[in-house]
């Protein structure tokens, strides 16, 4: 994503998005963490802190910023609640951070972490 005005051009990358999707995704509740975007035989990969951008994706489109999420969400809480709770937070954040507007935030839980403790 590119702008420019009468001092110069300003770029961020999706990757700098992402990181800040990302981020608050993680501060979310009921979240676990993020899960990688292709399933290998069905299981879900929870990616480490410095992995996590591989479970977004971030496009622009004409000055509009679509991004994906791919998670893992604690069982037993309410998904959907959850779900909205995430696209809210991540809007919030990247729209605050960039001052861009965000047109889409896509959540697509890739599975539900139990407790061994249960």
């Amino acid at each position: 994503m590119a702008e420019e005005n009468y001092l110069g051009r300003i770029e961020i990358s999706p990757n700098a998005i992402a990181s800040l999707a990302g981020q608050a995704v993680l501060e979310c509740y009921g979240v676990v963490g993020m899960a990688n975007k292709n399933l290998r035989d069905g299981i879900v990969e929870v990616l480490t802190r410095g992995n996590f951008r591989r479970g977004i994706d971030v496009k622009v489109v004409e000055h509009e910023i679509c991004i994906e999420l791919y998670v893992v969400i604690q069982y037993g809480t309410r998904i959907s609640e959850v779900a909205h709770g995430i696209m809210n937070r991540v809007k919030f954040s990247v729209e605050k951070s960039l001052g861009l507007p965000v047109a889409k935030v896509n959540v697509r839980v890739q599975g539900l972490h139990v407790d061994e403790q249960a």
